[in-house]
């Protein structure tokens, strides 16, 4: 198959979305498809040409002024591969494959990563439109998607390209005991609740010391509560890390405190280290956990439940030691492999149900004029409302 793989950027900054998209690349150029990346570009250029996958520069915005020249770039791409399967991985991408081409002859397959977004209805564009969890099937269902167009395909990790042959980082050396999240510094992952969680952890093992691994726009409002709650001393924010396989390694608690989480990769990257595990109730969590077999998961927003789950694997040892234990057991779910595999299935049942070939499925000027979803979203508004995530 020719595929065309879409997403704004190809940077390397944690970016789940991305590096979803970089794993499925490369293992299908690895399977012997002929492999296209068209993003804005960002540091995975080289690996992406390492495994055979050519890289294209289309600059995709969530901009209305910016769609007419988009979808050009996007048209030119089309003409010049002739592509069996465009994956679109964001709201821009999905959009520009979806007015590009009117009569098309490819399917167009779009992921829904962030399903809390507004924009995501704008997914539903897509032949078949793929979930990254059964929670966030059941959510683009309620949304109005039919059932009969959805797919699930959990994310998963062990294998990824973007970490074969590399060894685990030995730095840095983190203090113990230590209770480490990997997140961006944004409201939704939770981490104000995770800093109350551990200013109330303090008062029962005070000797305890929290790395915050991530970067993002709440990073000074963080800060400033880790000061008011008196944990400054012992809490580290540690900045965006590339790889940070060395602070998994060493965790002896791994915690996810998010409000909204469909399926995070870095619950996948835990496991496979073999740690301790609490993680929120939410979204995808529970699915990544084998419904809380594989790890502790506690309610949204509830710094005091947090806190006590903490608490016990902290002075509990063999509570601990049975959980750690549970941690790297039946992953084969969350191969990076598995995950491509689930999606050249999609791909080749779509191609068969939809016959692009022959014949295309919705005009752009059905797509310009009708009103998306629930949320009644207009292609205009949904540029405008969707952000680099989506």
């Amino acid at each position: 198959m020719k595929i065309i793989h879409l997403a704004n950027h190809a940077q390397s900054v944690g970016n789940g979305i991305v590096n979803v998209m970089v794993d499925l690349a490369c293992l299908q150029a690895r399977a012997g498809h002929d492999v296209t990346v068209a993003s804005g570009g960002g540091g995975f250029e080289a690996l992406l040409a390492r495994h055979g996958v050519r890289h294209v520069l289309l600059p995709q915005a969530p901009r209305p002024s910016r769609l007419p020249a988009m979808i050009a770039g996007f048209n030119r791409l089309v003409a010049q591969i002739d592509p069996d399967v465009v994956h679109a991985h964001m709201m821009t991408g999905a959009l520009i494959a979806r007015l590009g081409v009117i009569r098309r002859r490819f399917v167009l397959i779009t992921t829904v990563h962030n399903e809390f977004q507004k924009s995501a209805n704008l997914m539903r564009v897509g032949d078949c439109v793929v979930a990254v969890s059964e929670a966030v099937s059941d959510a683009m269902a309620r949304r109005g998607i039919p059932k009969a167009r959805l797919s699930v395909v959990r994310n998963g990790t062990v294998g990824t390209p973007r970490l074969a042959d590399k060894p685990v980082p030995r730095l840095p050396q983190l203090a113990h005991p230590c209770v480490v999240t990997v997140a961006g510094l944004y409201e939704r992952k939770g981490i104000r609740d995770l800093l109350h969680a551990f200013a109330l952890l303090r008062e029962r093992v005070p000797e305890a010391v929290l790395y915050l691994v991530g970067e993002g726009p709440d990073r000074a409002a963080m800060e400033a509560l880790a000061e008011q709650l008196g944990v400054t001393q012992s809490t580290r924010f540690e900045g965006f890390v590339a790889d940070p396989r060395a602070y998994l390694a060493q965790a002896d608690i791994f915690v996810l405190a998010s409000h909204n989480e469909p399926g995070g990769l870095v619950l996948s990257e835990a496991r496979e280290m073999g740690r301790a595990i609490v993680a929120t109730r939410v979204g995808g969590n529970p699915e990544m956990l084998d419904g809380g077999e594989a790890g502790v998961l506690v309610p949204a927003h509830d710094p005091v439940t947090l806190a006590g789950a903490l608490g016990q694997l902290l002075t509990e040892r063999d509570t601990h030691a049975a959980l750690a234990a549970r941690a790297p057991q039946n992953l084969d779910k969350f191969s990076a492999q598995r995950v491509s595999d689930g999606y050249l299935a999609i791909y080749e049942r779509t191609l068969a149900s939809c016959q692009p070939r022959r014949f295309a499925t919705m005009s752009s000027r059905d797509i310009a004029t009708s009103r998306i979803g629930p949320a009644g979203l207009g292609v205009a508004d949904a540029v405008t409302q969707s952000s680099s995530g989506l």
